[in-house]
């Protein structure tokens, strides 16, 4: 799978959180993943039998396991409406954490995760190309990673963690 900008908003509005991401899955299992975030001439890569790297510098996530002291990195899907129960819903999660981000870039948001720059990555309906390389890298990192719920348009539901969080 080939994304070739992830983080296309980011992007034309000169937020310099995008990527390219390159990933090879077998089914759902991700074997390969490769981001490289060009805004700061970052490689972040694995196999699913290695290490993860950032450029030629290994990387394993946090060790931090109480959500009161850990980031969650999320997004909400493009979609033309949304109930005020999804909303409620969402809002009750993130009381639980320290920290919420919302970066635009899925895979730049797995490569946090992986790299212990937060703890948690979860997105609802989120394109499959989007997270598949960042997969192969958290867990690759000793991480954790959910991907389920797949549509006939490829959106998924996908959940990293430190493998320390609960979720």
């Amino acid at each position: 799978m080939v994304d070739p900008l992830d983080g296309t908003s980011n992007f034309l509005r000169n937020i310099p959180i995008s990527c390219v991401s390159i990933a090879l899955m077998h089914n759902l299992d991700p074997i390969i993943g490769v981001i490289y975030d060009f805004n700061h001439n970052d490689l972040y890569y694995s196999h699913k039998e290695s290490k993860a790297f950032l450029n030629d510098k290994e990387i394993t996530v946090s060790n931090l396991f109480l959500k009161n002291k850990s980031t969650l990195v999320t997004g909400i899907p493009a979609k033309t409406n949304y109930s005020d129960d999804e909303f409620k819903r969402m809002i009750i999660n993130f009381q639980a954490w320290k920290k919420i981000r919302m970066i635009g870039s899925a895979a730049m948001a797995s490569v946090y995760v992986a790299s212990g720059r937060a703890e948690t990555y979860q997105e609802h309906g989120i394109f499959l190309w989007d997270i598949a390389a960042g997969a192969a890298i958290v867990k690759s990192a000793g991480g954790k990673i959910q991907i389920d719920n797949m549509q006939a348009d490829y959106r998924v539901d996908a959940i990293f963690t430190n493998n320390k969080i609960e979720t």
